[in-house]
């Protein structure tokens, strides 16, 4: 599968008057996004915590963790995102995705709205599996 890319923006929330806008590359085994810590710390972005995440080659990394608004294609979320290293590439993860009803289409490496965001519920009659 090739490259899928976005451009989104990211937005501090303590801070909604600064922002940092670029072409993400969209990585569906991701979940969180990531942008590089010079330009989050540029726009305000507080970090909130520290969590280990597994990299591509199988090595785990604690990166810290900040929270923003993010929008693309239209739509607005907000979620976590990563403080890499900087001038890293940024990624949006699948989280921030799905959030909005998107998802990848890989046979055309482009990003398409589903119908409706899936939303299932358990009456509390059912049994848990």
């Amino acid at each position: 599968m090739g490259l899928t890319k976005v451009t989104a923006k990211l937005t501090a929330l303590a801070k909604p008057a600064k922002s940092y806008e670029t072409v993400f590359l969209v990585d569906t085994g991701a979940a969180d996004s990531m942008a590089p810590s010079d330009e989050l710390e540029k726009i305000g972005v507080r970090k909130e915590g520290k969590m280990s995440y597994e990299l591509a080659d199988g090595t785990v990394k604690e990166y810290p963790f900040g929270l923003v608004r993010i929008e693309f294609m239209g739509e607005t979320t907000a979620g976590r995102v990563i403080f890499g290293e900087p001038g890293c590439g940024p990624l949006l993860g699948v989280t921030a995705l799905e959030s909005v009803g998107i998802m990848v289409d890989p046979a055309r490496k482009t990003l398409r709205r589903l119908p409706a965001i899936p939303l299932k519920q358990r009456t509390v009659s059912e049994p848990r599996p």
